[in-house]
């Protein structure tokens, strides 16, 4: 094959990657965007407007307060202080977001997911159970991936799965996540669940769960 020829080969192979990449649709950035014809009528984008370059400073890039520990008195003894797009606008189209999480002794971040964000966690200090749930798999089962992490420790929960992380030291717990989206959203399963407004019907989790009114009632008042 003549040099001519390769080249001509692989210029059409760059050709129809760039078609592909640009064909594909951009990831949302939040729950749902209901489309308008008149964009008067907008209220929000995919994102946040960008403001204009010449009046950018470099605060619009900087946080403050992540060596700040959360408060943790609470029913799970832990806290999530969040920084996406909204509280540092220099993150805007990025596609990320970091996050610190305290823990109380025992505590816990119970389970959720991301359904915008992988999201890769690593213990600052004290020792966690962690783990994440895969989808439903072809024979109905979903499997679970736990570990220890101790100080130094990196874990990757992947996008959209089920996740938890449990402080299981008798000291304070600190980690650091990083979130592959601006916006990556979360869903607690008990309070989606359990706390939905309005609320799901009684006899759609009865029969989901396969317990009596009296359990799902007593469930929704602990959430």
């Amino acid at each position: 094959m003549g040099v001519e020829l390769v080249l001509a080969y692989v210029a059409v192979l760059l050709a129809m990657a760039s078609t592909v990449a640009f064909a594909t649709d951009p990831t949302q950035l939040q729950d749902f965007c209901v489309g308008v014809n008149n964009p008067i009528d907008g209220v929000f984008v995919n994102g946040l407007f960008c403001m204009n370059p010449l009046q950018v400073t470099a605060e619009h890039f900087l946080f403050k307060g992540l060596n700040v520990a959360g408060n943790t008195n609470n029913k799970q003894g832990s806290n999530v202080t969040l920084v996406n797009a909204a509280k540092l606008p220099g993150l805007n189209t990025l596609g990320i977001s970091i996050a610190r999480i305290d823990f109380a002794p025992y505590g816990l971040n119970p389970p959720h997911t991301h359904p915008r964000a992988t999201e890769i966690l690593t213990v600052i200090e004290g020792t966690l159970y962690v783990g994440f749930v895969t989808s439903n798999s072809a024979n109905g089962t979903n499997q679970l991936f736990t570990k220890v992490l101790n100080k130094g420790d990196v874990f990757v929960f992947p996008q959209g799965l089920i996740h938890f992380q449990l402080n299981i030291g008798k000291t304070p717990a600190v980690a650091i996540s990083e979130l592959s989206s601006q916006n990556p959203g979360v869903i607690t399963v008990t309070n989606a669940v359990f706390r939905a407004t309005p609320p799901i019907s009684i006899d759609v989790l009865t029969k989901a769960f396969q317990v009596n009114k009296k359990v799902i009632q007593y469930l929704e008042t602990q959430c």
